[in-house]
């Protein structure tokens, strides 16, 4: 953009933008590429961690404050992000358990799940298995339905949801929409960015909000029945041409605002509407919203998360012993590979350590060692990766959303590891159990060739002992053992007690990041 003659240094997204969202009020944010429409709800939402927000939001006439604001907020991203091995079911009363307070009980939260499960017409598939995007599990529509169900168990005043209806077909898109519409039916706010509408889709919408390339609105107000309100204020703009019978409101209007009819017609939209009845309207109602009832307190809660630390150690773990129960292709294989391993180098190295006559021999047996556990290591950590990754995207939306701290989600992920990698150990033979402890690979190897071979005396073709050789050619020594266990314990928790805070300060979120490079492309989310 500098080579193109941007001369600033920070561009401006969103310029002077207003609007009042309401209770049981379905609002469309619409617009080009490029118009800033995502970037008004991140930033609405409180997703926006970049750049340099400045004007006021307020929620009942209160300034918005984002960790009260979180807990009666719910977020719908476009790219729908559950953890692939629980059911519907199980999503829904994680969600509930973690977002609700913790006054309500345990028979009160699955009475509420099973509401919202009706409402969102999701009972048939109570015991599914989410799965992956496009491999098994639920298909897209489905998905986007959980994803709606997820943050309505939270049960939230205010929900923003990011294209709804993107990637379904059209009966697919009906049944979403239906879900949306009967949400709103319940009396709560609910804000929708949507794309290239059906005219059925757009007409479900009660209000629009529309932008223009640059981050300004061109309309913001009620669409009508049959958009006869929408119709009639864009047809009230000289030399617009009017719609013909049949066509689609939302292309018309799409159409006949865009910044080549603006220069054909020697018009600014956003001028027009700006000195418009409606938009005085607009400005009276937030001037009215904008100051809290009489009698009225703003809303506060005592604690950032709903639940305490020890409910949410607990409900992370349980959502990840389900995940891990439920993937054999992780586990299983975890437990075959292990065995089969263990029975190629039992093979491999039969009666290796009984051969202790020359330094040859207690060489290949401590290189035996060495190649076992390197093998065994990169096995292990090759196999969790794609589990991890997979939670890690999930992790990100449920931290976004409130649900819990990065400790409790932390200290869960490692526990679920250790009835697993316990199990692994116990084919293992007794001098061996100890050398899965630790890393770094020195001192595994320390510990491991120090224990097996300190108490022989046997004397090599040289006429040194098995003792004398490791502390002469290795510089191992048996009293040092103690630090090496030492080593061992510190070097397993220092990782885990590190990764809380990593996940906290860090957020390596490559589905979003895909996204805004994407929209960068068109100059609609460059500050991602």
């Amino acid at each position: 953009m500098k080579d193109q003659g941007v001369v600033e240094d920070r561009l401006l997204l969103l310029k002077g933008v207003s609007g009042a969202f309401r209770p049981a009020v379905l609002t469309a944010l619409m617009g080009v590429s490029g118009a800033g429409k995502t970037t008004l709800m991140d930033v609405l939402a409180g997703r926006k961690t970049g750049g340099y927000i400045e004007g006021d939001i307020k929620v009942s006439g209160y300034p918005k404050k984002q960790e009260t604001f979180a807990r009666i907020s719910g977020y719908c991203e476009q790219n729908d992000i559950h953890s692939p091995h629980v059911t519907i079911y199980e999503s829904l009363l994680y969600s509930a358990w973690l977002r609700l307070t913790s006054d309500v009980d345990e028979h009160k939260r699955k009475m509420f799940v099973d509401e919202v499960m009706g409402l969102v017409e999701l009972n048939p598939l109570k015991d599914a298995l989410v799965g992956l995007p496009g491999v098994n599990g639920l298909s897209t529509e489905q998905r986007k339905r959980l994803t709606i169900a997820v943050e309505l168990v939270a049960n939230p005043s205010i929900i923003f949801m990011d294209e709804p209806t993107s990637g379904l077909d059209a009966r697919a898109a009906a049944v979403v929409m239906r879900t949306v519409r009967n949400t709103v039916d319940t009396g709560r706010t609910v804000v929708c960015t949507i794309h290239q509408p059906s005219i059925d889709i757009f007409e479900a919408f009660d209000e629009l909000f529309l932008m223009k390339r640059g981050g300004q609105e061109l309309y913001v107000g009620p669409i009508g029945r049959n958009s006869c309100e929408l119709i009639e204020y864009f047809e009230a703009i000289i030399g617009v041409s009017k719609i013909k019978d049949g066509y689609n409101p939302a292309t018309w209007m799409m159409e006949v605002s865009t910044s080549a009819q603006e220069i054909a017609l020697g018009v600014d939209f956003t001028s027009i509407y700006r000195n418009s009845e409606l938009h005085k309207r607009n400005k009276t109602l937030i001037a009215k919203l904008s100051v809290p009832c009489p009698g009225t307190k703003d809303l506060f809660f005592p604690t950032q998360y709903s639940q305490s630390f020890l409910v949410q150690c607990r409900a992370c773990l349980w959502k990840q012993r389900w995940s891990y129960w439920r993937n054999p292709p992780y586990t299983a294989v975890r437990f075959v590979f292990t065995t089969f391993i263990g029975i190629i180098f039992g093979t491999m190295f039969w009666n290796l350590g009984g051969k202790r006559k020359n330094q040859q021999e207690l060489n290949n047996a401590i290189d035996s060692m060495y190649a076992a556990v390197l093998f065994l290591g990169v096995q292990n950590a090759g196999a969790v990766q794609p589990v991890v990754d997979i939670e890690r995207t999930v992790f990100y939306r449920e931290r976004a959303a409130g649900m819990y701290s990065a400790f409790p989600y932390a200290f869960a992920q490692v526990l679920v590891e250790i009835p697993y990698v316990l199990v692994k150990t116990i084919s293992i033979p007794v001098w061996w159990r100890w050398y899965c402890w630790g890393n770094p690979m020195a001192w595994t190897i320390y510990g491991m060739v120090t224990s097996q071979f300190r108490d022989y005396t046997d004397e090599l073709t040289n006429g040194e002992t098995v003792k004398e050789y490791l502390n002469r050619y290795f510089g191992y020594k048996h009293s040092f053992l103690g630090l090496v266990v030492g080593v061992h314990i510190g070097g397993c928790c220092l990782p885990h007690v590190v990764i809380a805070p990593a996940f906290t300060s860090r957020n390596f979120d490559h589905v979003k990041a895909q996204r805004s490079f994407i929209n960068d492309l068109d100059q609609d989310e460059s500050l991602d």
